[in-house]
């Protein structure tokens, strides 16, 4: 039974958990304080390591370009509160990678000693480790669903231009009513719905309009990136 609670986890298109807890901010209502945000929540192993002071510095240096795209950044991990302030000083005043330094990260480091925040979004995999969190990452949308799961051992670093990409992408598809392929980026086509009926389905291969159908059912338009980020930026 012990096991079964730590390995639950939301699944997408579940309500966030909620939870309160003491941050590096402050105390949080998560995720009742984000509505009307998109909100970026994810964990990390330890403090004081490597692999993780490389992401938080990536994901801090990036916080203005996801805070445009009205998206927030919490971050957990199972250590305390104050050994979390005496690391994010030390990446502040003493590290300098790749470029960046003196980097200050600004947004909510979760102190979860207890677990119970990190059991309740499936961060503790017994198969790697029952004292740390996996590199799990939730995005939640503004009605507090999460969309998108991912999950990474504690070996592997991740790639947060991919996480952003991710934002994107899902705010896209919800303004315009489409979906992206493969690699997509803003600005290349998007896939529209597939056809719901023969008829519609003959119109679009014959159509000569700005839809490319691949096939009936691989049909493909223009977005352009200005349009995209002119609607969903702030939204």
């Amino acid at each position: 039974m012990e096991n079964q609670e730590i390995m639950q986890m939301p699944r997408i298109g579940d309500k966030a958990p909620e939870f309160k807890a003491v941050t590096t901010q402050g105390e949080i209502d998560f995720p009742k304080q984000y509505e009307g945000s998109w909100v970026i929540l994810f964990s990390h192993p330890a403090d004081f390591t490597p692999v993780c002071t490389s992401e938080f510095m990536t994901f801090a240096t990036m916080a203005p370009k996801f805070e445009e795209a009205n998206c927030k950044l919490v971050g957990l991990s199972v250590d305390g509160l104050y050994s979390h302030i005496a690391w994010l000083r030390t990446i502040k005043e003493k590290i300098e990678y790749k470029g960046m330094k003196d980097v200050e990260v600004k947004f909510p480091l979760i102190e979860d000693i207890t677990m119970e925040v990190a059991k309740k979004y499936g961060m503790m995999q017994p198969g790697e480790s029952n004292t740390k969190a996996v590199r799990a990452v939730f995005v939640i949308d503004p009605k507090g669903i999460v969309r998108t799961v991912l999950y990474y051992p504690l070996s592997l670093g991740r790639n947060f231009e991919e996480i952003y990409r991710i934002v994107i992408a899902l705010k896209t598809a919800d303004e315009f009513s489409i979906a992206t392929p493969a690699d997509w980026q803003p600005g290349d086509d998007v896939i529209v719905p597939t056809a719901g009926s023969c008829g519609v389905a003959k119109e679009r291969m014959e159509s000569k309009d700005e839809m490319h159908c691949y096939d009936w059912f691989f049909c493909t338009k223009k977005l352009a990136k200005e349009l995209i980020f002119d609607k969903i930026l702030k939204k």
